[in-house]
């Protein structure tokens, strides 16, 4: 999901998050750093108010304000689902693992498309059979207290719509996960391990650059490898009997 994580100046009051696009502590993106101003900006900054030592101030108290704001914020590793949910609205992706803020990089567009194709025809499925809801990200999703991810696309089944809650919900039945280049590792390793953890009976893992999806389901509490599906194939749920759709359908969008 999204692009390569920069490593920019921080405030220092801000530890370096972990697996993280931004600042967990601020909530300012990693691109804008601590705000400082570069040496010489000072002088820019005089020509466009026509004020002298303008520029200077800015560049002195823009850090500080950053500073004591961050200071409000707990530390790494000791965010609590509390404080997480009290965080400020954001338009960035927000997880809560092991007591630490996770800030995935923005998407791209192939992940992007995928995520709306694969979502189209899971939802006009489930509900013409009237078996849950769908639903996607950004939208928090409670496995554990203390361990909130957002899947690209989950389904909650009727029997389980006590799940849904309007700030969070709880374990899905079925998870879709859209690979990208910063964030393969974890969507395969730390949250298959942890859907499995949580009971989530099926896992799609969908990857836009070798166009294939991979469908994997609980068995005794660990995942079992459904089967592998690529161009001119198509992919299938278990856990929805009857649900099918054309790999090529996913990842080649014709526009409309």
């Amino acid at each position: 999901m999204g692009k390569t994580t920069e490593t920019l100046e921080r405030p220092s009051a801000c530890p370096p998050p972990v697996r993280t696009g931004a600042c967990a502590q601020c909530l300012l993106p990693a691109q804008t750093g601590d705000r400082r101003l570069p040496a010489g900006a000072g002088d820019r900054t005089r020509s466009l108010t026509g004020q002298a030592g303008t520029g200077e101030q800015m560049a002195v108290q823009e850090p500080r304000w950053a500073t004591e704001i961050a200071q409000l914020w707990s530390p790494q590793g000791q965010w609590t689902e509390e404080e997480y949910f009290s965080l400020p609205d954001t338009n960035r992706l927000v997880e809560l693992s092991e007591g630490e803020l996770i800030m995935p990089p923005h998407p791209t567009y192939s992940h992007q498309v995928a995520v709306g194709e694969l979502y189209t025809a899971l939802r006009s499925f489930v509900h013409q059979h009237g078996l849950g809801t769908v639903l996607l990200a950004p939208l928090p999703v409670r496995l554990w207290p203390g361990k909130i991810r957002e899947p690209d696309i989950f389904f909650i089944s009727q029997e389980h719509s006590d799940r849904i809650g309007e700030q969070a919900c709880g374990p899905p039945d079925l998870v879709v996960e859209v690979l990208s280049p910063a964030t393969w590792r974890t969507d395969r390793r730390e949250k298959m391990v942890e859907y499995a953890q949580a009971g989530i009976q099926e896992c799609w893992i969908v990857d836009p650059d070798e166009c294939t999806v991979e469908v994997f389901v609980l068995r005794e509490g660990a995942y079992v490898f459904l089967g592998k599906w690529g161009a001119d194939q198509t992919a299938r749920s278990e856990k929805l009997p009857g649900f099918e759709i054309s790999v090529d359908a996913i990842f080649f969008h014709n526009g409309d």
